[in-house]
C-alpha cells in the first residue's frame, strides 16, 4: 500500500469551492442564506484520512467512502486496503458501481465504496448499525439506488445506516482456482470477501460515526439476502455482524467446485485463453462473458455466477444440510413477498390473460421445478377454486422458485433452535399504477427503508401503505436494537417453529398466521429443492 496519495483533483476542488462559496455567501449576507448560518461540512476521521460529508435534514451523510483499493490490478484476488490521502477528501457523491451491464453499467473495477448516514459523529452514542447489501443477484446493482437512501431510517430510529458496493459477476465470483495458479485461489468468492472487508471497516469506524461495533445488523433484499446467507457460513465473517434480516433472498447451497470450474472453463473457451488471459482483458471485453448461456440450467438462462464451495472461504453450504453453526446465535428474520414473480413475469400482458389451455406450457417453462404441470394445476384449482389461469401461473411460479429457499432456511434454523422470525408481505397499493403486480419482488425495500416517497418506489403514498411502512421499518429497527422484531405497532410475532410455522403477514392490517400457503408448500415438497447454480 502506498504511503500517501491525494483525492482526485476535481473532488478536492469541489470541496474547496463549496467551502469558499459558503463562507463568501455568509459574509455578504446572501439573500439565499440570509438568517441561515452556513453549516460547516461534517468531517469524519478515518484510517486513511479525513472525509467531508454534508448534513441533510439533520443527518450527516458521507457518500463514496473507499474501503478498499482499486481491484483492477488484483482482478480475481482479495482486495487491498484503500490508499491513504492527504488533507480532506470529499464524500459527497456515490462511488462507481462494480462492472456490470444495464442501467448502472459499465461501472469500474475501482468500486469498493460505501455510504454512511448518521445522526452524530464521535458522541459515544453506541447506536445500532444497519448494513444494507443490495440485490441484483450476484450480477448487478449498487448501494446508490434512491430506494436505499438511509436518511429516513436513520432519523426514524436514531441508527447508523451503511450501504455498500462490491465486486459482482465474473469479477467477484468466477472460480479459477482449479484453472490457474495460486493467485486465483480465492477467485470464486472475492465478491463476498469484499463484503467482509467492508464489515471490518464498519467495525473499525463504528465509534467515529456514533455507532456500536458490537451491534451490527446486516439486511438485504434478493441477491443481498443471498449474500447474507452466505456470509453466515463464512468463517471470515464470524463476529462482524450480530443480527440479520433477509428479504426474498436465500442461499441454501453454493455452486460446487466442479460446476463452478465448468462455467469458468466456458469463459476461457469463449476468449480462447487461460486464466492469465482473463486477468489482462479489458474490463468491457471480459464483461461480455456474462451473456454466455449457463451449461447446467434447463431454463436456458445466462451464466450463473455466485459463491463457490471452495473449501477455503466457504467450507460448507450455507444452509444445507443444516443451518450454519457459527451463526446459530444470530437473531434472523427471513421474509418474502406474496407475489414475487409478478415482478419478472407480470410485465407481459399475455401473462394476465392466460387460458387453461395455455397454462401448462407456461408453467413447464417457469416454475423451475420438475413436477407435472397437470398435477400442479389440479392442486391449485383445489386449493383456490376462485383463481384464474393467470393467478395460478403467478402463484405457482412464486411457490416453485425463490419462496422454496426461504422455507428451506426457516426449517433449518428451526431445527437448530436458532432465534428466527418469518414474514410474508401481502400488502400493496390496490389503487396504484402497480396494482396488477400486487406484492411483487422488491416491494418491501422502500417499506423497510421508510422510503415510500423516493423515486422508484411503487408502494403508493396513501395512509394505509404509510402505516405498513411504519410497521415494517419499526420491526427492522426493533430487531437491530433488541434482537427481536416485535414492537407496539404489530400483533404478537412468535418465532418460527416447525409445529406451527408462525409467520407475520404484513398487510393493512398485519396479522400473524400459522403456515400461510401451507398447501402450496406441501405441493412443492414433492420435488427436491435445488438452488440455482449448485450443479
Amino acid at each position: 500500500m502506498s504511503t500517501t496519495s491525494s483525492p482526485p483533483a476535481p473532488a478536492r476542488r469541489d470541496f474547496l469551492r463549496r467551502s469558499a462559496l459558503l463562507g463568501i455567501a455568509a459574509g455578504l449576507g446572501s439573500p439565499a442564506l440570509a438568517g441561515t448560518p452556513a453549516s460547516p461540512s461534517p468531517i469524519a476521521r478515518l484510517r486513511s484520512g479525513r472525509v467531508a460529508g454534508q448534513t441533510e435534514q439533520g443527518v450527516h451523510v458521507f457518500r463514496g467512502i473507499p474501503y478498499g483499493g482499486d481491484t483492477a490490478p488484483r482482478r480475481f484476488q482479495p482486495a487491498l486496503l484503500e490508499a491513504p490521502w492527504r488533507g480532506i477528501r470529499d464524500a459527497l457523491d456515490y462511488g462507481p458501481a462494480a462492472p456490470q451491464g444495464g442501467s448502472e453499467g459499465p461501472g469500474s473495477e475501482d468500486c469498493l465504496y460505501l455510504n454512511v448516514w448518521t445522526p452524530a459523529l464521535r458522541d459515544g452514542g453506541k447506536r445500532p448499525i444497519l448494513f444494507y447489501i443490495h440485490g441484483g443477484a450476484y450480477n448487478n446493482g449498487s448501494g446508490s439506488d434512491p430506494l436505499y437512501d438511509g436518511g429516513n431510517l436513520c432519523r426514524r430510529g436514531d441508527v447508523v445506516v451503511v450501504t455498500v458496493n462490491h465486486r459482482l459477476n465474473l469479477f467477484g465470483y468466477l472460480y479459477l482456482a482449479q484453472l490457474g495458479d495460486e493467485r486465483f485461489a480465492d477467485s470464486g468468492n472475492v465478491g463476498q470477501l469484499d463484503l467482509v472487508q467492508a464489515l471490518q471497516w464498519v467495525r473499525q469506524h463504528a465509534a467515529e460515526f456514533g455507532g456500536d461495533a458490537g451491534n451490527v445488523t446486516v439486511f438485504g433484499q434478493s441477491g443481498g439476502g443471498a449474500k447474507i446467507a452466505t456470509l453466515m457460513a463464512m468463517p471470515a465473517a464470524q463476529g462482524l455482524f450480530h443480527k440479520a434480516w433477509t428479504m426474498s433472498g436465500q442461499q441454501v447451497t453454493a455452486a460446487g467446485p466442479r460446476a463452478a470450474s465448468q462455467r469458468a472453463q466456458q469463459v476461457l473457451d469463449h476468449f480462447q485463453g487461460d486464466a492469465e488471459t482473463l486477468r489482462r482483458l479489458p474490463m468491457a471485453q471480459l464483461l461480455e462473458a456474462v451473456k454466455l448461456r449457463d451449461p447446467s440450467r434447463v431454463e436456458n438462462t445466462a451464466l450463473y455466477l455466485g459463491p463457490v464451495l471452495d473449501a477455503r472461504n466457504l467450507p460448507v453450504h450455507p444452509f444445507w444440510p443444516q443451518a450454519p453453526a457459527q451463526s446459530a446465535g444470530i437473531p434472523m428474520v427471513i421474509g418474502n413477498t406474496r407475489d414475487e414473480t409478478r415482478a419478472f413475469l407480470g410485465n407481459d400482458p399475455k401473462h394476465h390473460a392466460l387460458s387453461w389451455e395455455e397454462l401448462p406450457a407456461k408453467l413447464e417453462a417457469q416454475q423451475y421445478v420438475d413436477l407435472l404441470p397437470s398435477v400442479v394445476i389440479a392442486e391449485y384449482r383445489r386449493l383456490y377454486p376462485q383463481y384464474t389461469p393467470s393467478e395460478v401461473f403467478f402463484a405457482a411460479t412464486t411457490a416453485g422458485r425463490s419462496w422454496r429457499g426461504a422455507v428451506e432456511e426457516l426449517e433449518a434454523r428451526a431445527r437448530q433452535g436458532a432465534p428466527t422470525w418469518a414474514y410474508q408481505l401481502d400488502g400493496y397499493d390496490r389503487d396504484g399504477d402497480a396494482a396488477a403486480l400486487r406484492a411483487f419482488h422488491t416491494l418491501d425495500i422502500p417499506l423497510v427503508f421508510h422510503n415510500n416517497a423516493q423515486p422508484g418506489s411503487r408502494t403508493g403514498s396513501g395512509a394505509a401503505m404509510q402505516q405498513l411502512s411504519d410497521s415494517m421499518s419499526d420491526a427492522l429497527l426493533a430487531l437491530a436494537r433488541t434482537g427481536d422484531p416485535n414492537h407496539a405497532g404489530l400483533p404478537r410475532w412468535d418465532r418460527y417453529g416447525l409445529a406451527r410455522r408462525q409467520t407475520m403477514v404484513f398487510d393493512t392490517p398485519s396479522r400473524q398466521m400459522d403456515d400461510p400457503r401451507g398447501g402450496e408448500r406441501r405441493l412443492y415438497q414433492q420435488a427436491p429443492f435445488i438452488q440455482r447454480g449448485t450443479f
